[in-house]
């Protein structure tokens, strides 16, 4: 007599929501706002940097305020249990930690206009500063997406720089977004408004420091 599982315990179907979890998840890691973003500075410092030096002090001075610095304070507070998890997912917990991260980009672009760095540097790190005091101001009342925010704004840049080179990585922006609703972090609004955002800030600062397109 054939063996009939109940539903709920059919292995397939349990494996393959385990699997699909897994892919949310490891595409939430890789391209996090912090990563994505020294992943963008890293390039855009190699194009206009004209020596190593230069490259590494570009580097520094932009990823510091994007990436290591405001990683260093998630990590305290997470070690001191100020918040509940790394991905901040109490929306209360993420207005005062995103007060913060404005401070933090805003003295990058003031840095970075100080001591002279290229425009295409400056325009995207007040880019950044743009997008977090909006971020801000709506967590306050929702939970848009960072990821969805840090995954399109390079994209976006580079795109605006390179013209076609880079398309078939927008595919990313879609694969992220589709890995915070699956793991039920955001909503597909929250994600939408996020990608929107990211672009908006991008095109309106590249405009506004006339950045030009180097291929296309």
């Amino acid at each position: 007599m054939k063996e009939i599982h109940p539903p709920h315990l059919t292995p397939v179907p349990i494996k393959n929501r385990r699997v699909w979890r897994d892919l949310a998840r490891i595409l939430s890691t890789i391209f996090n706002p912090f990563l994505t973003a020294l992943a963008l500075f890293m390039i855009l410092s190699h194009i206009r940097a004209r020596s190593t030096e230069e490259f590494w002090w570009m580097l520094f001075l932009s990823t510091f305020f994007t990436s290591i610095g405001p990683m260093l304070f998630i990590f305290w507070l997470y070690a001191t249990d100020r918040i509940s998890d790394l991905d901040m997912s109490i929306r209360e917990e993420r207005e005062k930690v995103f007060g913060v991260f404005v401070i933090f980009y805003l003295l990058g672009t003031v840095t970075l206009w100080l001591t002279h760095m290229p425009r295409l540097l400056i325009a995207t790190m007040a880019g950044y500063t743009l997008s977090t005091i909006i971020v801000q101001y709506i967590t306050r009342y929702w939970k848009i997406s960072t990821h969805a925010l840090g995954i399109t704004a390079p994209l976006v840049a580079l795109s605006l720089l390179y013209g076609r080179q880079p398309l078939p990585f927008l595919v990313l922006i879609p694969s992220v977004c589709w890995a915070r609703v699956y793991l039920k972090a955001h909503t597909i609004a929250q994600v939408i408004a996020g990608a929107a955002l990211a672009a908006a800030s991008v095109v309106l600062f590249f405009s506004l420091f006339h950045v030009r397109a180097y291929a296309w």
